[in-house]
């Protein structure tokens, strides 16, 4: 059995601490960017497999903030 952490895509999502920092809530991130609270919490918990450039804009946009700010590699 594989563990868990060999199936991620090496690709951490720092939206968490982002919209701590901004004291943003995911609720208020989804309304802004347009996107459902259950994309984004998929996006949030590192379970996403792939983003549209536009979100990604608009995500950054919202939070003002660059994409290297937002998304990692996972070390």
């Amino acid at each position: 059995m594989t563990p868990a952490s060999e199936d991620l895509s090496g690709i951490h999502c720092r939206l968490d601490e982002l919209l701590a920092e901004r004291n943003k809530t995911l609720t208020a991130l989804a309304d802004e960017v347009g996107v459902s609270i259950v994309n984004l919490s998929v996006l949030k918990n590192d379970r996403a497999k792939a983003i549209r450039f536009s979100t990604l804009i608009a995500i950054c946009d919202a939070l003002d903030c660059e994409v290297g700010e937002l998304l990692v590699r996972a070390r």
